[in-house]
This record gives structure tokens, sequence and C-alpha cells, in this order.
């Protein structure tokens, strides 16, 4: 895999990563009005955050942290290897 297939393996989940926070932005918003309004209640929107929230940090582990210190990991394994 060269350097390139790599950087736009990274951009894509960066941005697979923003997308799905603006929709969970919009959409727990639209939710918490609703339920405002007609339920009185923020269970439901607790429960769709709660849970759709646990994918959206899946999301920014695999963009900007998981990524990042595998190939670190990778480096260094490289140079113990070749020392």
């Amino acid at each position: 895999m060269n350097l390139r297939q790599i950087a736009e393996k990274r951009v894509d989940a960066k941005i697979k990563f923003q997308e799905n926070l603006y929709k969970y932005l919009i959409v727990n918003t639209i939710l918490a009005i609703i339920c405002n309004i007609f339920l009185h209640s923020y269970w439901p929107v607790v429960f769709v955050m709660f849970f759709w929230g646990l994918g959206v940090l899946d999301d920014f582990f695999k963009a900007y942290s998981i990524g990042n210190y595998r190939e670190k990991m990778v480096q260094k394994e490289l140079q113990n290897m070749g020392d």
C-alpha cells in the first residue's frame, strides 16, 4: 500500500466521522425539540444519543486516534527490526 492510498484512507475516515457527527447533532436537536413539545420528557432522546453516540465515538477513534497510534507502533517495530 503506497502513501497516497494510506492518506486517502485516513481522509475518508475523517470525512465519515465529520458527516456522522453533523447528522448526530442535527437529528438529536430535532428529537429534543419534538420530545420537549409533545412528550415533555427527554428519555427517548437520551436513549438515541447514547447508542448513536457510541457509534460516533467509534468513528472518531478510527479517524484520529487508532490509525495514528498504529502507524507509530509499526514504524517503531520496523526500526527495532532494522537495528
